[in-house]
């Protein structure tokens, strides 16, 4: 099959197609970044917003805070719809602040309440160490024992979890459980979890559920709200382009707005916005997410983000994106499976509704960093993780399909 007229026959056909043209890719027209998993492109608004928003700091210094286009008090509440669509939330259930681990770390002061009897959390055995760090140290620092406290649920067989691998271990922790913290979408293997089923049996359990969604958001349609999720983290820096270091998101179930029994970490940016600066010392957070932040929002940070969320809107949401993911995904599958064969091993589940953009494939025979080193050689930008995996990630908003068909007709040539 001439793959090459193929892809240049999708990409006629695709009504995404302009999106490109927004970015920054690095290499220029002859590289194929596919990294998004790890840093998504400038996006060239990005640029533009963050000089706006420097010249406004060097023309009106502290009056920036409550003038301009963009006043800066109120910046992360600019966003908070376009946001709350990205990952089905109510926007008062979305609020932008910090980055990723702090904000797990705010979330698990509120929803980590342990018991002598109830004290248990439970993760996933390969979870990204930031993750297992936070956890570890939450148990710590309640008093617990990280040995009897922390569970971690691990595939029955192969790579990815089953829906019965996490119920079950779920279950098997009985009353003891307090907590689940799960990834939407696994960094390894890239695999979509069940999270509605999830949040059923954790609460089932009695249990509290929150989402780890850095390689969630942005990548696939989410439905927080609705799935019943306790709460959510994400960063914005992968497939929402926010560029490194950008600000966090988290999502809060609004039957937490005026629950006093919760714990929180408490800062004046918590505090409600309308008596804020009457500088008085009672806290009082306003019914909405913005009640757990803590610290003054970054400003540039925060308004890097702002033009990549524009070309979400723009694109019409994630239905759209994920429209086009599904068509990248099917296209690579046929020219690995054609080109690649059992060369590489795929440990990416094959069904669309358990991955998202991301395909994590496993070199044997001790070549996989060769591999590796040969495809950025060509121009074309892939990841590593150790011990043997190569992740990429085809982005509907800036990768094409002849992207798609330069990729697997490189790795086919080169593992050959």
């Amino acid at each position: 099959m001439d793959y090459t007229a193929q892809a240049s026959r999708l990409d006629g056909l695709d009504s995404l197609a302009h999106l490109r043209e927004r970015f920054a890719l690095p290499g220029g027209e002859d590289g194929i970044y596919l990294i998004g998993n790890s840093l998504g492109p400038l996006p060239f608004a990005a640029r533009e917003i963050v000089d706006q928003e420097m010249d406004k700091w060097a023309e009106m210094g502290v009056h920036g805070h409550f003038s301009g286009e963009r006043p800066w008090v109120s910046l992360p509440e600019s966003m908070r719809d376009p946001m709350a669509a990205l990952v089905g939330a109510l926007p008062h259930e979305v609020a932008l602040m910090n980055s990723l681990t702090v904000n797990l770390h705010l979330l698990l002061i509120s929803f980590y309440q342990p018991t002598p009897d109830r004290f248990k959390i439970l993760v996933e055995d390969h979870a990204f160490p930031s993750d297992h760090f936070v956890v570890e140290s939450q148990i710590a620092l309640r008093g617990f024992d990280p040995e009897t406290a922390l569970v971690r649920v691990a595939p029955a067989g192969g790579e990815t979890l089953s829906s019965a691998d996490i119920i079950e271990a779920i279950a098997a922790c009985g009353d003891e459980l307090s907590l689940v913290l799960l990834p939407g979408i696994q960094y390894y293997t890239g695999q979509v979890l069940p999270m509605a089923e999830i949040a059923a049996a954790a609460h089932a359990a009695g249990a509290k559920v929150g989402f780890d969604l850095a390689h969630a958001a942005g990548n696939i349609e989410l439905s927080l709200h609705d799935w019943d999720a306790d709460f959510a983290a994400w960063c914005t820096y992968k497939y929402l382009n926010g560029g490194p270091g950008s600000v966090g998101g988290i999502f809060i179930h609004e039957r937490y707005a005026t629950d006093t029994s919760l714990h929180r970490l408490a800062g004046w940016w918590g505090h409600e916005l309308s008596t804020r600066f009457e500088m008085d010392n009672t806290f009082v957070p306003p019914p909405t997410a913005d009640g757990w932040m803590v610290s003054t929002p970054a400003t540039f940070s925060t308004a890097t983000l702002v033009g990549s969320l524009e070309i979400f809107v723009e694109a019409g949401g994630m239905a759209a994106l994920r429209a086009k993911t599904e068509q990248l995904l099917v296209f690579c599958d046929q020219m690995l499976d054609d080109l690649v064969g059992d060369k590489i091993a795929r440990i990416t589940p094959r069904e669309l509704e358990q991955r998202g953009s991301q395909i994590s494939l496993e070199v044997g025979g001790g070549r996989g960093k060769e591999v590796f080193e040969s495809m950025e050689a060509a121009g074309i930008y892939c990841d590593w993780r150790y011990p043997n995996v190569i992740r990429v990630a085809f982005s509907p908003l800036y990768n094409s399909f002849s992207d798609v068909e330069r990729f697997v007709s490189k790795l086919a040539e080169i593992v050959a």
